[in-house]
């Protein structure tokens, strides 16, 4: 099945930021060869939730722990799918600030019920003192990246692959370097431009990556988009340079320098976003 028109903020953890039973079940999970490539996994999540919710969408089912994998010389790192909490937000998500009756068409009160003691028992008290914080690893966003995504990576950190069978782009960094990123990027905005929503998006993906282990990896991954970009557009792309330079424009005080990067970003993201209304 083909990657959906999605991008990916993936966090990878070192085992040692699970306890003692995830530890043992993720090296297990890796010596059985269970692990599941990126390109292939958005594919296999949709098909496993689409199969496991059933026709009537009454139940919210178990669903099985899998997890991409990343590894090292040094060591092995682990981003899990999440997927019955991940299904469980999506569906409480989905009836936020539409009418009754057509959020009971769309998810059903008995599956909201379950979705919600799901994600209740997820933050409870008792199991962050059984497992510890509860965090899930994998961000979504469909027919586009999120601006405030690219406030996390360099240039120098892409990898970038256009061959016929296999075309990908995706960005990797050490989670302290990330975080010292989405920092100094706060640090501008609420200077130059307050409590504005930009500044507010920088400023819940880095309280994202406090949740996770300080040697982690976080990972950009374009995901199914790249089947909308050509090989040129893909080569091309300067993303995470034009968000450094609206910055560096920023903390200059030149705003004209910063509007022009923000626009060019913008428009070119947006033409990205259109595609979904095309016939």
């Amino acid at each position: 099945m083909p990657s959906l028109f999605a991008s990916y903020l993936r966090v990878y953890e070192p085992l040692t930021a699970f306890d003692r039973d995830r530890q043992s079940y993720w090296r297990r999970y890796v010596e059985q060869g269970r692990a599941v490539a990126p390109v292939e996994g958005p594919g296999r999540q949709r098909t496993t939730v689409i199969e496991a919710l059933g026709a009537g969408w009454t139940r919210l089912p178990d669903l099985p722990d899998e997890a991409y994998v990343l590894e090292t010389d040094e060591t092995l790192l682990v981003c899990p799918w999440n997927l019955r909490i991940r299904v469980a937000e999506a569906a409480l998500s989905a009836r936020d600030g539409v009418p009754p009756v057509l959020a009971d068409a769309f998810v059903p009160p008995v599956l909201a019920g379950q979705a919600k003691a799901v994600v209740e028992d997820w933050r409870s008290g008792a199991r962050v003192l059984e497992h510890g914080v509860p965090r899930v690893h994998e961000q979504i966003a469909t027919w586009g990246v999120p601006l405030r995504w690219f406030v996390l990576f360099e240039p120098q950190e892409r990898n970038h692959v256009t061959v016929p069978d296999r075309r990908s782009l995706r960005f990797r960094t050490e989670i302290s370097k990330a975080r010292r990123r989405s920092s100094r990027a706060l640090a501008v905005l609420r200077k130059s431009v307050g409590d504005a929503p930009i500044t507010e998006a920088v400023e819940e993906a880095a309280r994202w990556l406090e949740e996770f282990h300080p040697r982690s990896v976080v990972e950009l991954d374009y995901g199914g988009l790249v089947e909308l970009l050509s090989d040129e557009t893909l080569a091309e792309d300067d993303s995470p340079e034009l968000v450094a330079a609206g910055l560096a424009g920023l903390s200059r005080g030149e705003a004209e320098e910063a509007s022009a990067a923000y626009d060019k970003l913008v428009a070119r993201w947006r033409a990205v976003q259109l595609l979904e209304r095309c016939n």
